[in-house]
């Protein structure tokens, strides 16, 4: 087994394609984008499709990859957070391919 790190970020949709940029410049060889349905925070409950536009859905990144690569995004990402809505988390992880990753 092969020690990662594994991100996961949540934000605003219309950040995603910046995101992406993020990811890929700094050599993040894989991610995976869900939609976020819903969910809790600030106080509020928010559920996706309720804004007419459809600019405040939600979505979700999950990579992993070598902890070297944490120092390359991290300020990016954290820009993404200046003007979007969003939160990353970031773990120790476990993997049985490290080419892969």
């Amino acid at each position: 087994m092969f020690t990662k790190k594994r991100l996961e970020l949540i934000i605003e949709k219309p950040a995603m394609k910046r995101a992406c940029r993020v990811l890929e410049d700094a050599g993040v060889k894989g991610y995976t984008i869900f939609p976020a349905m819903g969910g809790y925070g600030n106080s509020m409950r928010w559920q996706r499709g309720t804004d007419l536009s459809a600019s405040r859905d939600m979505v979700m990144f999950i990579c992993v990859f070598d902890a070297d690569i944490i120092t390359k995004v991290s300020a990016e990402l954290e820009n993404l957070f200046g003007s979007h809505i969003g939160v990353l988390s970031l773990s120790d992880v476990a993997v049985l391919r490290d080419d892969k990753f």
